[in-house]
C-alpha cells in the first residue's frame, strides 16, 4: 500500500468513527418496549474495529514518515516545516490585515494613524511563504504516491536508558 493510499484510509477511518459514534448516540437510549433502530453492540464492535485499524495505520504512518527520507530530511522534517510555515504565513496575513485597516477621520486636525511596518513588502514576503508552503505539499503528495508504507511489527521501543 502507498502511504498515500495509507493517508486517506485514515481520513475515512476517522469519518466512520465520527458517524459510528453518533449512530451509536441514538441507540444509547429508547423508550420502553421499543428496540432501536441499530444494534449498539453491534455499532461498538464495528467502533472498536475501526479505531484499532486506526491506531496501527497511524503508528505505521508515523514510521513511514520518520524513516522515508528526501532531500536530505524525513517526511516528518518536512510535515513540520509545512506546518511552521503556515503558521509564519497566518502571522503575516493577520499583520497585514491590521496594518492595512483603515481609519476615518471626522475631520483633517484629528490624529493620523499610520503602519508602522512595509506593507508591500510583508505581502512579498507572504506570497514567498505560501510559495514554499505550495512547494513543501508537492514534494509531500509525490512523495505520499511513490513511498510504500512501512509495517511495524506491533511492538514498542524503549527510551529508557538501560544504565
Amino acid at each position: 500500500m502507498k502511504l498515500a493510499e495509507a493517508l486517506q484510509e485514515r481520513a475515512d477511518l476517522k469519518v466512520k468513527i465520527d458517524d459510528l459514534s453518533v449512530r451509536l448516540g441514538r441507540t444509547a437510549l429508547v423508550q420502553e418496549g421499543e428496540k432501536p433502530v441499530e444494534d449498539p453492540q453491534a455499532l461498538l464492535v464495528a467502533l472498536n474495529a475501526a479505531i484499532d485499524r486506526l491506531a496501527v495505520l497511524i503508528a505505521n504512518i508515523n514510521l513511514t514518515n520518520d524513516r522515508t527520507v528526501v532531500d536530505g530530511r524525513t517526511i516528518t522534517q518536512i510535515i513540520a516545516q509545512k506546518d511552521c510555515e503556515g503558521t509564519r504565513l497566518v502571522a503575516y496575513r493577520q499583520l497585514i490585515r491590521s496594518a492595512s485597516a483603515s481609519t476615518d477621520r471626522a475631520r483633517g486636525a484629528e490624529i493620523r494613524i499610520r503602519p508602522t511596518v512595509d506593507v508591500a513588502a510583508l505581502q512579498k514576503e507572504a506570497d514567498r511563504i505560501a510559495k514554499r508552503i505550495r512547494l513543501l505539499d508537492n514534494t509531500l503528495q509525490a512523495t505520499n504516491w511513490s513511498t510504500e508504507l512501512m509495517e511495524g511489527d506491533g511492538g514498542t521501543v524503549s527510551a529508557i536508558n538501560a544504565s
